[in-house]
């Protein structure tokens, strides 16, 4: 009996530190694509899904995207209707090789995927483009999935596209980063196994696109009307646009159209997607929009086919290509279906983590526990040797950011028990920003960090410092449209003070900027200190 009522007491005490001292808004402020009236207004998720890849299964849509060194990868999203999407997993636990992703590596990791179903099953293949080409499948999208194998080995290989012919044969599109192959803005073909598992050594060239289509890539390769159709997006990622091929043979020769840019919009760079159909036989093309500091945003367009050519948006200019819509008639499913959207407050009150969030390297177990006691523990593991600043440091557990404007407050707890710990909420990229909490003498500091240039080993700036007289914490960031970021904090929850300068967030190495939070030492102990976040909560700014 005194063990239950101890366990009682520690639960009491648990709930009085970590309660709901700020109010819950949770996902009451979240802009929503959906109008509410029958239309939608782009972009579908105003946050950093690069690369979007998308299929129809029955009468489900599921999309993924690049993830790059961010863990867990090649998130899985699911749909109703086009519009509202909501995050159900990850296909990648782990990265592989280890030794190498254990380790912060900026921009590399996974590049532009491709979701497929095929005969029951789903398959996701995707690029790294210091390795090669993998392959992981699953019987149901939200996992589990297998573990990845090596398709096709090669520096320099990204943007693979399968395609199950008609006959058997399996065909492997795919395109070159000039970075690693020292080639690009070409397009080839190999043909596969019957299992897809292994890509043969017969590659042929299906288009040379450095005269008119110079930085061609992202194929994605469908079969209709007798027709093979290659959707390729041309022009580099911020400035380029839509190119679609086509032949009667497989390997070509290609005729090719411009079918969507950017015309009189505001919308750069509107292209590398996916091409869905709904069971009712509507048409519809997914792609990506390149905001910088935002990340790549998604946007979805009504297509239709004229003359065995599919038309993308609409013409305003009457140049017989597609732009961009930014208000229409959403896809006919069937029926309504409700409002959701990506994940991004949270209370921690679960065993596990909430899907919004990810690491910046393959996890270790000593990084952080989830628990049922309303918070979640992110222990101070000491920097690696050669970090200069945060941006070599992988146990960074970050989201991105869930739209153009928003305030995000944070109440934890700061556990140290001695000098040399410190943590705190930290906007990420290749400049950031870091409140940092750190105790010294016995005792505990806030500071405002900034270090510009992280990625060229640039140290970190002290802004301002304030003594604390209390463990317990609320830090908030008011994020505004041009990534204007200014900071403030708390000891009570009401009455919140400014702290330092303003910070312009900036976008990481292919990635939009990202927040989230950090804690580390300068070196090793037998006892490190720890937060304890009890929740974060991202409200629109009115």
């Amino acid at each position: 009996m005194k063990k239950i009522n101890n366990f009682l007491i520690l639960l009491l005490i648990s709930s009085s530190l970590f309660g709901q001292d700020f109010p819950d808004n949770t996902h009451k402020w979240m802009r929503n694509p959906d109008n509410g009236d029958g239309t939608y207004s782009n972009p579908i998720i105003n946050s950093d899904y690069s690369d979007p890849d998308a299929i129809r299964v029955e009468n489900k849509f599921y999309m993924t995207a690049s993830s790059f060194n961010c863990i867990p990868g090649l998130p899985i999203l699911e749909s109703d209707d086009l519009v509202n999407w909501k995050l159900i997993g990850y296909a990648l636990n782990r990265q592989k090789p280890e030794v190498t992703y254990d380790l912060a590596q900026h921009g590399n990791g996974v590049w532009a995927p491709c979701i497929r179903f095929h005969k029951k099953e789903f398959y996701i293949y995707y690029p790294d483009p210091d390795f090669g080409i993998y392959m992981t499948k699953a019987q149901k999208p939200e996992g589990p999935w297998s573990e990845p194998v090596m398709v096709k080995s090669g520096k320099g290989l990204i943007d693979p596209t399968p395609l199950w012919d008609d006959d058997g044969k399996v065909y492997l599109v795919y395109a070159f980063a000039g970075s690693r192959a020292g080639i690009k803005s070409i397009l080839t073909i190999c043909t596969m196994n019957s299992n897809g598992t292994l890509a043969n050594n017969d590659d042929v060239l299906l288009i040379d696109g450095h005269e008119e289509e110079p930085t061609i890539e992202g194929p994605k390769i469908y079969k209709r009307n007798d027709y093979y159709y290659i959707f390729a997006p041309a022009g580099g990622v911020a400035t380029g646009w839509q190119t679609v091929m086509r032949s009667k043979n497989i390997y070509g020769p290609y005729e090719k159209r411009k079918v969507l840019d950017q015309g009189t919009t505001t919308v750069n760079g509107p292209h590398q997607g996916a091409w869905v159909e709904t069971a009712t036989g509507e048409d519809w093309f997914l792609h990506f929009q390149d905001k910088g500091i935002f990340g790549r945003v998604v946007h979805l367009q009504p297509m239709k086919w004229e003359n065995d050519w599919p038309f993308m948006g609409i013409d305003t200019n009457d140049d017989g290509i597609g732009e961009p819509v930014t208000k229409f008639k959403k896809p006919n499913v069937g029926k309504s279906f409700p409002m959701v959207s990506p994940s991004d407050s949270d209370e921690f009150n679960e065993p596990k983590l909430g899907l919004q969030w990810q690491w910046h390297a393959n996890p270790k177990v000593n990084w952080g526990f989830p628990s049922t006691m309303g918070f979640y523990t992110l222990n101070c593991i000491p920097k690696p040797r050669q970090a200069l600043n945060l941006f070599d440091v992988p146990n960074l557990l970050l989201q991105k950011f869930p739209d153009d404007n928003f305030t995000a407050t944070t109440k934890l707890q700061f556990n140290s028990y001695s000098d040399g710990d410190e943590a705190g909420l930290v906007i990420m990229g290749l400049d950031y920003n870091y409140l940092k909490l750190k105790k010294a003498n016995g005792k505990i500091f806030l500071s405002q960090m900034i270090c510009k240039n992280a990625n060229k080993k640039e140290l970190e700036k002290e802004m301002e410092n304030v003594e604390l007289k209390t463990n317990m914490i609320f830090l908030q960031v008011k994020v505004t449209e041009n990534g204007n970021c200014t900071f403030a904090f708390s000891e009570d929850g009401k009455i919140f003070t400014n702290i330092g300068i303003p910070f312009t967030a900036k976008e990481g190495k292919w990635i939009g900027a990202k927040l989230g939070f950090v804690a580390l030492r300068e070196d090793f102990i037998n006892d490190a200190g720890n937060i304890k976040i009890d929740w974060i909560r991202f409200n629109k700014i009115q």
